[in-house]
């Protein structure tokens, strides 16, 4: 699997940030009383974002397992963890070797196959959405469409200045409220889900889940 298989799961929101990054997350929302959203919601619909934004916030440490299914329908699956503000970090499973973390100040990005290391500030990329110590989504976002669901609902958002094409569809299950995953449909109209399942808070995670170092030899690196 190469490092942009990752990248590509979290495509749209790169554009709904405003980034130059191909990157997650996927998953901030912004506040009912910020967010600029489409006059055809409802107030019902603007309750529903209201109550994601609030949910999403008071995560703190959480882990979950994830399946990703490619735009060519390959499937990747894996762990995610999640400690905010900050922290986070995507394992995927064999035979991928690819892992991505984020340490509070940098997101690191390493596959073992290809051999490489990749660093972005954390500030350049659509996780601080998720992970900023204040959840929000209030700049240059549109939410477009609120759906409810059998047992929840999705949010669809888009970038407001239309500097970047695509947009993301963000999956909640009621009863308990809890976020299940997204689904990115970038420029030229891929689609990209990530499912996320066994979601679960968590306390007392190791420190060492958010550190990633090159691991390559000194000598071996460009």
């Amino acid at each position: 699997m190469r490092r942009r298989s990752f990248l590509s799961a979290l495509a749209g929101l790169s554009a709904l940030a405003g980034s130059a990054l191909v990157a997650l997350t996927l998953l901030a929302l912004p506040s009912a009383a910020h967010a600029k959203i489409d006059g055809a919601l409802s107030e019902a619909d603007k309750a529903l974002v209201a109550k994601a934004q609030a949910y999403i916030q008071a995560l703190g440490s959480a882990s979950a397992r994830f399946t990703q299914i490619s735009p060519k329908g390959d499937v990747s699956r894996g762990v995610f963890y999640l400690q905010r503000p900050g922290k986070a970090r995507f394992a995927y499973d064999p035979p991928a070797q690819m892992l991505v973390v984020s340490d509070g100040h940098n997101v690191n990005v390493w596959d073992g196959r290809l051999k490489t290391f990749d660093q972005f500030p954390l500030g350049t990329t659509p996780l601080v959405l998720l992970l900023a110590k204040e959840v929000r989504l209030d700049r240059g976002v549109v939410i477009t469409k609120v759906e409810k669901l059998a047992a929840g609902f999705a949010i669809t958002a888009r970038d407001a200045r239309k500097q970047a094409e695509g947009r993301i569809t963000m999956i909640f299950a009621d009863d308990p409220l809890q976020l299940r995953g997204w689904t990115v449909v970038d420029a030229q109209g891929q689609e990209t889900r990530v499912t996320l399942s066994d979601l679960k808070t968590e306390s007392g995670l190791s420190p060492d889940l958010f550190v990633l170092r090159d691991p390559r030899p000194r000598s071996g690196r460009p």
